[in-house]
């Protein structure tokens, strides 16, 4: 099946009883034994499966094209059971530009369990001279926030599998609209399940998808079973409903970013731009090859000090300014000041999450704040 028919029809089941086209939400914590004592309904308490979380990550899996998918209640829950899963003292290699949540569970929460470097995993001959005989994951982020780097999975892969290291790939700001690591070697995908997934900025959620049911992936369903940290019924109704969307809005993004892009890379009041659809990214050639589409975001340099950056920010009327990425309103975040003392983002740097106002709308109100 096609993307759009996958995304309708794998996260959802009739109702038998009732006949109803979508999927009820099945709000019980726990499951009725048989008489032999086993499960006929398949479930047995809902931190260990639930019938609208199994539907979820079904949809999850098929659109990735993975072998099996396990969501959670975030998408730092996600990335942390990853971690969980490996044995004590494993060296993780990591981008120096990841994701600030990521990072700092890294530094902070597995500093006493985990070895890890932040390097340019572009630069492979860097990333070469890291690699040790304990290394047993390079994550990768692409593209990477809020600095949209692009980076080469397939290059990656041809480095880390020889030598029987895992490789992970942060796909939150593609979705598998606009990139599908899997297909492209990766061992596993992460998403944060808030952004384009929930699509609508009302709902949290994180989610893996496996290339291969193997005894990692095993590790890591264990984590999410005994940890817990899982989506409630509700919420996975949610997401596979508006899953069922995904494709059409994405591309409606895609689209607004691609023009807004365009726009501002002109603008006097901009010293640069970072989306990877613009001829002028660095790694323009490789987003070109890998990646299905271009996304929804992008970061721009103002032309300017902080405070002037500021004004710019504060000016804007449709772009909301707050956190987050992927909803249908466009927003806007000073992303320095999230990140804390030890960002590598320029203080000037404005994050974009392009929503699908109309795209006429949108570039009048950045001209109208950055001139």
């Amino acid at each position: 099946m096609k993307t759009e028919t996958i995304a309708i029809h794998a996260g959802n089941k009739k109702d038998e009883s009732s006949k109803a086209v979508i999927q009820p939400i099945i709000l019980s914590t726990t499951f009725e034994r048989g008489i032999d004592g086993d499960f006929p309904g398949g479930h047995i308490y809902s931190r260990s499966s639930n019938p609208n979380r199994e539907s979820l990550e079904n949809v999850l899996a098929k659109l990735e094209g993975g072998a099996d998918a396990a969501s959670f209640s975030s998408g730092n829950a996600a990335g942390m059971s990853v971690f969980q899963s490996l044995a004590p003292g494993t060296h993780v290699i990591a981008p120096d530009d990841m994701y600030h949540g990521l990072r700092n569970q890294l530094k902070n929460l597995f500093a006493d369990i985990l070895t890890f470097d932040f390097i340019d995993v572009n630069n492979t001959t860097i990333l070469q001279q890291h690699i040790k005989p304990e290394t047993g994951l390079i994550w990768v982020e692409t593209p990477s926030n809020p600095l949209l780097k692009i980076t080469d999975i397939k290059k990656i892969v041809a480095i880390a599998k020889p030598k029987g290291i895992k490789v992970a790939c942060d796909n939150t700001f593609a979705t598998p609209i606009c990139q599908q690591p899997i297909t492209l070697g990766a061992d596993l995908v992460m998403h944060s399940a808030t952004k384009y997934f929930g699509g609508h900025s009302d709902l949290m959620g994180g989610a893996l998808i496996t290339a291969e049911k193997n005894e990692w992936w095993a590790k890591i369903r264990q984590v999410q079973e005994m940890g817990g940290a899982i989506p409630s019924p509700t919420d996975c109704y949610m997401l596979a409903r508006s899953i069922k969307t995904l494709p059409y809005r994405v591309k409606g993004h895609v689209h607004n970013a691609q023009l807004l892009a365009e726009f501002l890379e002109k603008h006097p009041g901009v010293e640069k731009v970072m989306y990877p659809g613009l001829p002028s990214h660095p790694q323009y050639a490789i987003a070109k090859e890998q990646m299905l589409a271009f996304g929804g975001m992008l970061s721009f340099i103002v032309r300017g000090d902080e405070e002037h950056t500021r004004t710019v920010i504060n000016k804007l009327q449709l772009f909301t300014r707050a956190t987050s990425l992927g909803g249908v309103e466009s927003l806007v975040e000073h992303r320095a000041t999230v990140e804390g003392p030890d960002t590598k983002t320029p203080r000037n740097l404005l994050r974009v999450s392009v929503g699908l106002e109309h795209i006429d709308d949108l570039v009048a109100d950045l001209d109208q704040a950055l001139s």
